[in-house]
């Protein structure tokens, strides 16, 4: 039955991916329009954010400007890094993994600027000591209703912390270690057996994601009513938005890659052919731990058509978090103000707010 199903697979659907030199040499009319145009995507971005970066460098202070720059690169950096997969296709691994690490801080940096916007760490423990956290939220917690409410202390700010900066820290260490293992040809995204590396670094990977984000999302549940008046809810927003689509999307496209709901298109090969019913169910199975790429390196296609549909989500992701971050805002309320605010009445004097 396999050799009957390899029988139809056009050779090239099998080859590595092409050199950056004959995808160029393969594009059309067509072909050419949609790389200039995502290309310039790209560079719209990139000069959009470096702009943003001497507006917010100017006009707000330390350590606050240098939070939101690092949280505003997030979908400038992705469609540079998709961009430069696009064009060079045996590069997508590394252009993946680098984004995702710098992902990885933008995660920790969301954290410090909740906390920032509140006036610093002083500030958040004296506003917040001993007032009573919930922690039922998502990814980890949002179905456990049972648990009980934490109070806040410095103990629990710096646990919180913690488990946001590990990510950033052990993503980066595990990137350039399965770089290390490609090179000697131990690591392959593809080998889904239980010898292989990636089975092991892949899911741990994933459980760290899940773990960071957990104190996150625990902080802005508990704060974003104070937060309001400067827009943490779309900002907040466009940060989940950026993690789904930079970690979902490509695992979506790579699983109907690997049933075939994607075929082949030479030069480009599908992520596999309708023989591999072993690796779709496996790449099923760890989905929810991490796997986000199967060998880029023999199944190529769907990875580019991820790298452009990255660039284009992440173009429109800088328009509208430019938006949210290119204004001034007044001073928050005072501690006394909490309880009003909570309630939903808020003082005139956080109601007023300057476009820049």
């Amino acid at each position: 039955m396999d050799e009957a199903d390899n029988s139809t697979v056009d050779p090239a659907c099998l080859q590595e991916p092409p050199l950056a030199i004959d995808v160029i040499k393969q594009l059309d009319a067509f072909g050419i329009c949609l790389y200039a145009m995502l290309t310039f995507m790209s560079c719209i971005s990139l000069l959009l954010y470096l702009e943003q970066c001497v507006y917010i460098y100017k006009k707000l202070p330390y350590p606050k400007k240098t939070t939101i720059i690092w949280v505003n690169g997030a979908a400038p950096v992705i469609a540079t890094m998709s961009c430069f997969g696009m064009w060079i296709p045996r590069a997508v691994m590394f252009t993946d993994m680098t984004s995702n690490c710098y992902f990885a801080v933008v995660v920790y940096k969301v954290l410090v600027l909740l906390i920032e916007e509140l006036g610093g760490s002083d500030a958040f423990l004296k506003r917040f000591s001993g007032k009573p956290f919930k922690i039922t939220t998502g990814p980890c917690c949002c179905c456990c209703l049972c648990l009980p409410r934490v109070p806040m202390s410095r103990g629990m700010l710096f646990l919180l912390k913690l488990g946001a900066l590990q990510y950033a820290i052990l993503k980066t260490v595990l990137s350039i270690l399965s770089i290390v293992l490609w090179t000697n040809g131990n690591f392959d995204l593809s080998d889904l057996e239980i010898t292989g590396t990636a089975i092991w670094i892949n899911p741990f990977i994933g459980v760290l994601t899940i773990t960071s984000l957990w104190p996150v999302a625990i902080v802005f549940m508990n704060t974003n009513y104070l937060l309001r008046t400067l827009n943490i809810i779309p900002k907040y927003a466009m940060y989940q938005l950026i993690l789904v689509l930079s970690q979902l999307q490509t695992s979506i496209i790579n699983i109907l890659a690997l049933d075939g709901t994607i075929a082949c298109a030479p030069p480009f090969s599908s992520q596999a052919r309708g023989s591999s019913k072993k690796h779709l169910h496996k790449s099923i199975f760890i989905l929810p731990f991490g796997v986000t790429q199967v060998n880029p390196y023999r199944y190529f296609f769907p990875a580019v058509l991820s790298q452009q549909m990255m660039i284009m989500e992440m173009f429109i992701i800088t328009l509208v978090t430019r938006f949210f971050y290119r204004r001034t805002y007044d001073t928050l309320p005072s501690a006394t103000h909490d309880e009003l605010q909570k309630d939903g009445v808020c003082p005139q004097a956080a109601d007023r707010e300057q476009v820049v």
